[in-house]
């Protein structure tokens, strides 16, 4: 229970409370479990303060000093705290909605499973704050500074998060469906599973403009690189700044191939067989089977790793899923594609389609064994592949 004297003096004003904390700043303020709702405290100083489980619903607290305060639980909807100090202030499972907290401090403040629904937090300073699994729904935190901020697991769907200052945060399986994140800087920012449905992502800051900096000069500036999608951004600065993912990926396109065929069993140690050899001549070979070639997600899948290969290998013998797979890769991905056919088989009817409109679709080899097949894999195979490659790149 709070202690009754200090409740008291509380009651008191102000003018009388700050000078008896200024005569008694040893004393340890214990105003845990209170009742107060919409009172005022404006300017108080309630610095290390226990208000755990205590009701400050509406109460003003605007410029009130609640460093290193303990208002775990506490009850504090529609409450005014703008331009408060509650820096490392525990706001653990407190309910914050609707509360003003403009201009406001909580700069490495606790706020795990916070709520903070619809609440005003624009221009605040939340520098190292630990947000994760906060309800931050319909929160204003536009011109925010959230800098190293954890955000874990938080809810900030509907969230405006203009021109907010994200550089560094942690948005680890975030939920940030119809947010606004126009203008924010997201220089160093860890962006995993995220849920983006009807997310506005537009010129996303991600160089790193002045770390040290208190607020951000949201002014428009010169010679930074912006983007419109918060996943993109963190490739796209790893891509920029790590020399290493510049070779990997360069390694990559000139070194993989994608292999297409049926895994059936006879089927498969063909495609085993030209996989291994390909792996002898430091290519980095890729085979898949697609087992529904209707759908969506697996359509998506080959047209990006198609885009990845330097070329694409497909076995039209007893084709199955090939045909689709073709069909998806030749119009839209100009990369080699060369076929191979066992003697004695045919192409499928609309191969010839293929052949004629996409000159990168190579004319099938047919071969009469797989001894045979791996024997002329550099002539046949792989040489005309490689010219094809180099003609296109050259045009």
């Amino acid at each position: 229970m709070a202690n009754e004297e200090q409740l008291g003096i509380l009651k008191q004003g102000t003018r009388h409370w700050n000078r008896w904390r200024r005569r008694n700043p040893e004393i340890k303020l214990d105003l845990c479990n209170i009742d107060l709702p919409g009172a005022d405290l404006h300017g108080y100083d309630l610095r290390g303060a226990d208000f755990s489980g205590s009701d400050l619903n509406g109460a003003d607290l605007r410029q009130s000093l609640l460093v290193g305060a303990d208002l775990s639980y506490a009850r504090l909807e529609k409450a005014k705290l703008s331009r408060a100090n509650v820096s490392k202030a525990n706001l653990q499972d407190a309910g914050l909605e609707y509360a003003q907290l403009r201009n406001t401090d909580l700069s490495f403040a606790k706020l795990l499973g916070a709520r903070l629904s619809n609440a005003n937090l624009s221009g605040a300073f939340l520098l190292g704050a630990n947000l994760v699994g906060a309800d931050l729904r319909n929160v204003n935190l536009k011109e925010a500074c959230l800098t190293r901020a954890n955000l874990s697991n938080a809810c900030l769907n509907n969230a405006t998060l203009i021109a907010a200052d994200l550089s560094y945060v942690t948005l680890v399986e975030a939920e940030l469906e119809g947010a606004n994140l126009t203008n924010c800087n997201v220089y160093g920012i860890s962006a995993w599973d995220l849920k983006l449905e009807g997310a506005i992502q537009s010129n996303l800051v991600i160089t790193n403009e002045d770390a040290d900096r208190m607020f951000v000069d949201y002014r428009p500036r010169s010679n930074v690189i912006q983007l419109d999608s918060l996943e993109l951004a963190q490739f796209v600065y790893l891509l920029l700044n790590n020399q290493k993912i510049r070779h990997v990926i360069d390694t990559i396109t000139s070194k993989v191939v994608l292999i297409l065929g049926r895994f059936t069993p006879d089927r498969k140690s063909v495609l085993d067989a030209i996989r291994d050899e390909l792996r002898r001549r430091d290519y980095l070979p890729i085979l898949f089977d697609f087992e529904k070639p209707d759908s969506k997600d697996l359509t998506g899948t080959i047209s990006t790793l198609a885009n990845m290969a330097r070329f694409v290998i497909a076995d039209l013998t007893d084709p199955s899923s090939v045909p689709h797979e073709l069909a998806v890769i030749a119009p839209s991905t100009i990369v080699p594609i060369q076929t191979i056919l066992l003697k004695g088989n045919r192409e499928y009817a609309m191969f010839v389609d293929l052949k004629t409109r996409y000159h990168w679709v190579l004319e099938p080899y047919e071969y009469e064994s797989t001894e045979l097949l791996i024997a002329d894999l550099n002539e046949r195979l792989i040489a005309p592949a490689e010219a094809k490659a180099k003609d296109l790149k050259r045009k």
